[in-house]
């Protein structure tokens, strides 16, 4: 039976949420409303007497504020129009999970499968608007029309209708079926299967394909196990999830035919990751101690003390998110939240860091068809990225915002986590992970569902009208906060040999890879947890629904890894047995639907990339830099910049205080209102030893140089950790590359441009980390970022995110930005040069003078040796107490870091910029590198100026 319980406040209780949506929508959508309140409504399908009925609904209800009724709450006041927004089918419901637990505990029984609760919220809007206004409020505010639908009644139709008892379920409850598609001698033919499937294998990975399955031996294999000659659907999505840019980096992995037009100089670079990025830091620990897994797990292991190893991974989730920004940036962080717990053999997560690179929020001209206002985009990353990840009990340390008009089409969407590893984990190495043939194959956590099929494929392309629906998916924090501490309750009990998190391709990918460990793996799709039926064997084997985790488990530990998960109430599959067969064996009902050769699936199968690379500098022409003695009123406009100005009333949001680590703040000064330059803090309370996290990005350097762009991230992100007295020689970093598409093809006619900037940012990389020994321990690529919704193609920026790790013996000796006494004498240490070239302060003159591309001139670039230098004198001075303060400047230059240290301080400060430069643009807005601003007692200007 269906019950249905709506809950709303009681007359005279404010209505915050409703006021939230007065707000919004006069902001974003220039509607104004008299009065809104809103309602929350439950619908139940489960097997409950009236008494039992009226105690769920007391328990829904918060007695004190709210009251509610059975069926329809009568609605005493007048008003215009009633919206009411639900989950379509399949969709994840939380409110709905959570209020499933309460009523299973009520009950005291445990329910059965078809017993669900569906949520929908109610906003009745007074106000002189019509039915299509409310719709746009609806669908264009209030819903996402991809995850969610909107009803809409006016006052009269509402109280003549009778409550929706409707339930989101979905129909086609079709059996299970495998069905056998043939790959012809045909391009044209192969190149539809793949687009109408959404595969994104192109012509050449089909002819591989194609080419395998005529094999002689892969015939005979499949007629031995009864399989059709050609590939089943099964078999074609696992390989197409496998092989997608998403898994695999293919153009990372490919081969680069590079030429540098100006100096004649051509090269061939077999891959990217393995000639740069690997490469140097391999070259890195040659010299250095304290690497403890590098690019083969989920995220990087580096050494901390004699108990602990640091677990760091930065994840983008670029391409879910401009479809469902909550959904999608939620997503985010819960999936890289699995990453250090799958690392491993699982480690405790300590902090979360986040960052969005989004179109402006104030953007005025109209939107590409299909894409959403940027500023919906940035309230919902925000939002969900926050639930994602504080309702999980994990702190926020870390967070940036970027906007430019390029990131209209694609938001880039970071989201990071910082763990801990026991640096052994019964009696072995905690990194190490072995499987051995015989032990379980595990699913744990959520359900499977539709949400998420075709994630990786589908974030493997630009951003089409057609991309879809179900590619998004929406996490849920408290079952995936119940499935982390049972992992590591497991763990520490031996109860599991192997572990790996359930993210993109979902079991397809998860189950096969942890295969290679063993040589092969077997699993039986009709033990597989759904959300609902009708799922097909392809679907469930893709499906990428969140809070996931896939165990080997030792056969004489099943019983009592079972029994624990019962106790911690989550739920648990034996799916399979890992083998040594070479084999990735699915079976639907004991029958074979699956038998994909291992090196096939991850070695030698996908086609490998050939990509040309041609790099020829562009011109970019100046700004006119106006003559003037007085630059106050220029400073004041960047300190207003999108930019460069407060984000705070956002960051805000974040709970950063969660566990009580945090040493130096997301925000310091006497306000606490001024961005830290690096935050500090501590990963347990027994020691005052700490980690310190920082990032570095500028994607505005790469229109005139990206060697320059990276080499300036990186040692942003490096000099960041020293400002707050991080130790140079323990300092990592990861590397996320967000790049538009750089395959040139007849949609990207200048790819080889794009590609050559991406080989001299993949140069620079190599060149300066492996002068600073600041290894690369893990990262990520995403070089799909393009958007061509309402047939305009749309691209992003070459951007690198450099997100740096570093320690501190003791966090007592942290330095923060603002200035301490009046009295304090003020340094800057370092060279300001005449470095310019789309610096904040010539992108906001090329604005104000209607040539916005006109910010051309000379990038920053790095002296590394130079650099070193400061860096180790700094390290001294922070050992030796002499700092008051200290900051690096980075965009807006010395006047934005000068600005920011008083305002901080609460005091203000005299300088002589002629002691910086001869000219005081240069000395004022050049973003030089490898700069900082100390202040200093007068008593020890003697011992700091002696280093």
């Amino acid at each position: 039976m269906v019950y249905r319980f709506e809950i709303g406040l009681k007359s005279g209780v404010p209505d915050a949420r409703g006021r939230s949506v007065l707000d919004r929508a006069d902001r974003a959508l220039g509607l104004s409303m008299e009065k809104c309140r809103t309602r929350d409504a439950y619908k139940v399908t489960a097997h409950l007497s009236d008494a039992e009925a009226d105690r769920v609904m007391d328990v829904f209800t918060d007695a004190v504020v709210a009251e509610s009724a059975r069926g329809r709450l009568a609605m005493a006041e007048a008003f215009t129009w009633c919206l009411e927004i639900s989950y379509k089918a399949g969709v994840t419901d939380n409110v709905g999970r959570t209020a499933r637990g309460s009523l299973q505990d009520l009950l005291g029984r445990e329910l059965a499968w078809e017993e669900q609760v569906y949520t929908s919220i109610q906003y009745f809007v007074t106000g002189d608007l019509g039915r299509e206004e409310m719709e746009r409020l609806g669908y264009d505010l209030l819903a996402n029309g991809l995850i969610q639908q909107v009803a809409v009644w006016s006052e009269s139709e509402w109280r003549a209708s009778e409550p929706d008892m409707s339930l989101p379920l979905f129909e086609d409850e079709r059996e299970p079926q495998v069905k056998v598609i043939e790959l012809p001698d045909d391009d044209a033919e192969l190149m539809r299967i793949s687009s109408e499937g959404i595969l994104s294998l192109s012509l050449e990975e089909m002819r591989a394909i194609r080419g395998h399955y005529l094999e002689a031996s892969v015939q005979a294999h499949r007629q031995a196990l009864g399989l059709a000659a050609w590939p089943t659907d099964v078999e074609l999505e696992c390989i197409a999830q496998t092989w997608s840019e998403h898994c695999s980096h293919k153009i990372f992995a490919g081969t680069v035919q590079y030429r540098d037009a100006e100096t004649g100089e051509e090269e061939t670079i077999h891959s990217l990751y393995k000639t740069y990025v690997k490469a140097s830091t391999n070259r890195i620990a040659e010299s250095i101690d304290w690497l403890v897994s590098v690019f083969t797990d989920n995220a990087g292991i580096v050494k901390f003390d004699d108990r602990l190893h640091l677990v760091y991974k930065v994840e983008t989730h670029n391409s879910p998110s401009a479809l469902d920004p909550y959904g999608g940036a939620m997503t985010g962080i819960v999936g890289v939240n699995r990453d250090p717990l799958g690392t491993g053999m699982g480690a405790e997560l300590v902090s979360n860091v986040w960052g969005y690179c989004l179109g402006s929020p104030f953007y005025a001209d109209a939107m590409p068809e299909g894409l959403m206002h940027p500023r919906r985009i940035r309230d919902g990353v925000h939002e969900g990225v926050i639930d994602g990840g504080n309702q999980s009990g994990i702190p926020y340390s870390r967070g940036f915002e970027c906007f430019d008009e390029r990131f209209l089409g694609k938001p880039l969407v970071y989201c990071g986590t910082l763990g801990t590893i026991p640096v052994e984990v019964g009696g072995r190495p905690s990194e190490r992970k072995e499987i051995e043939v015989g032990d379980w194959v595990v699913m744990c956590g959520g359900r499977i569902g539709k949400d998420g099929i075709h994630g990786a494929t589908f974030s493997s392309e630009e951003l089409r009208t057609e991309s879809p629906a179900q590619a998004v998916q929406i996490g849920d924090p408290l079952t995936q906060r119940k499935l982390y501490e049972f992992i590591l309750e497991a763990r520490d009990a031996g109860l599991f040999r192997c572990i790996t998190d359930n993210g993109a391709g979902g079991i397809s990918c998860s189950f096969g890879e942890m295969g290679k460990y063993s040589g092969g793996c077997e699993c039986e799709l009709e033990g597989a947890p759904l959300k609902y039926e009708g799922l097909q064997p392809w679907e469930v084997l893709v499906s990428e629904a969140q809070e996931r985790m896939t165990l080997a488990v030792q056969p004489e530990q099943r019983s009592a890894f079972e029994a624990l998960a019962k106790r911690r109430d989550v739920e648990v599959a034996f799916m399979g047995t890992f083998n040594d067969s070479g084999y990735f064996t699915v079976k639907q009902e004991g029958a074979v639907v699956a038998s994909l050769y291992m090196n096939f699936l991850y070695e030698d199968g996908c086609p490998t990339l050939d990509m040309p690379a041609v790099w020829q500098a562009p011109t970019v022409e100046a700004p006119v830099v106006p003559e003037t003695t007085d630059y106050s009123d220029s400073i004041l406009a960047l300190l207003g910049d999108l930019n460069l100005c407060s984000r705070e009333y956002k960051s805000r949001m974040y709970d950063g205080e969660v566990k009580g680590l945090s040493v130096v703040k997301p925000f310091v000064g006497s306000q606490a209102d001024v961005p830290s330059d690096a935050t500090v803090l501590r990963v347990n309370y027994e020691s005052d030893r700490g980690a310190v996290l920082a990032e570095g990005i500028n994607p505005w350097y790469s229109d005139i140089d990206t060697y320059a762009m990276t080499t300036s991230v990186i040692d942003e992100a490096v000099r960041r950790v020293i400002a707050v007295g991080g130790d140079l020689d323990r300092i990592a970093i990861l590397d996320n590359f967000c790049w538009p598409d750089p395959v040139e093809s007849e949609k990207t006619p200048d790819g080889a441009y794009k590609m050559a900037q991406l080989v001299r940012s993949c140069k620079a990389l190599y060149d300066l980390t492996t002068l600073y020994k600041t290894p690369a321990v893990s990262g990520k690529d995403s070089c799909k970022n393009d958007s061509t919704r309402g047939g305009k193609k749309i691209s992003i920026p070459p951007t690198l995110l450099i997100s740096s790790v570093g320690q501190m013996a003791d966090v007592s000796q942290a330095i923060t930005m603002p200035f301490k006494a009046a009295g304090d004498l003020i340094y800057v240490i370092g060279e300001t040069k005449t470095e310019l070239g789309a610096s904040s302060y010539y992108r906001w003159l090329a604005e104000q003078q209607g040539t916005p591309e006109a910010m051309g001139g000379q990038v920053p670039e790095v002296n590394g040796e130079q650099a070193l230098a400061i860096y180790r004198a700094m390290n001294g001075a922070t050992k030796q107490g002499l700092l008051q303060s200290a900051t690096t400047p980075t965009k807006g230059g010395l006047a934005l870091a000068l600005a920011l240290a008083t305002v901080g301080s609460g005091q203000g400060a005299e300088v002589d910029l002629s002691a910086v430069s001869q000219g005081a643009v240069t000395a004022l807005f050049s973003e030089s590198n490898s700069r900082f601003v100390v202040s200093v007692k007068p008593d020890d200007v003697a011992a700091f100026e002696a280093l």
